[in-house]
């Protein structure tokens, strides 16, 4: 048989109020009890936000859902629509001559550039070098943004994919 008790809790009055302000939240003269009978959840939140696969398989990678890149001594547009992408892949850079190379993520907005990633090499060695850097990240585009991917040696390349994760409005984009 189920025990019922009464629970007088500020902290737990004021969660209420938050959480249920439609239904009037915690009034003057009411108690908020609680039983011992145990009572089933079922937690309907992804089925509710419009999808019905956890969130650790929804950001896999499938043939559709990536968009492959590779970019060499050139600048190139990788991400002209809105939402949250998620990118990565690696940036190798080969070296058997002198000068600086730079490989750079940038982002612009249709006026300004932001560099939001860079790969610096200095050469110059008598020897050739070969560096080979991974990257992972998240951006947000909103509208009118790009995201650029941009080498200036033949040698150095961003080479790696990009996933839309998310819609402008955070809907997460199944693979």
């Amino acid at each position: 048989m189920a025990q019922e008790f009464v629970i007088k809790s500020p902290d737990i009055e004021d969660k209420i109020n938050q959480l249920l302000p439609s239904q009037g939240g915690f009034q003057a003269g009411v108690d908020f009890s609680a039983s011992t009978m145990v009572v089933p959840i079922i937690d309907l939140t992804e089925t509710a936000e419009g999808s019905s696969v956890r969130e650790d398989i929804q950001k896999a990678l499938s043939h559709d859902s990536v968009t492959s890149f590779s970019v060499s001594n050139t600048t190139t547009t990788i991400i002209n629509t809105t939402g949250y992408f998620r990118v990565f892949g690696a940036c190798s850079q080969n070296s058997n001559n002198t000068g600086s190379f730079t490989s750079s993520f940038v982002l612009n907005d249709g006026a300004t550039d932001k560099i939001i990633l860079s790969y610096f090499n200095q050469v110059g060695v008598a020897s050739e070098t070969y560096n080979s850097l991974n990257y992972d990240f998240i951006v947000f585009l909103s509208a009118g943004d790009i995201l650029k991917a941009t080498t200036n040696g033949t040698l150095h390349r961003l080479i790696g994919c990009t996933r839309q994760i998310a819609d402008i409005s955070g809907n997460l984009v199944n693979p």
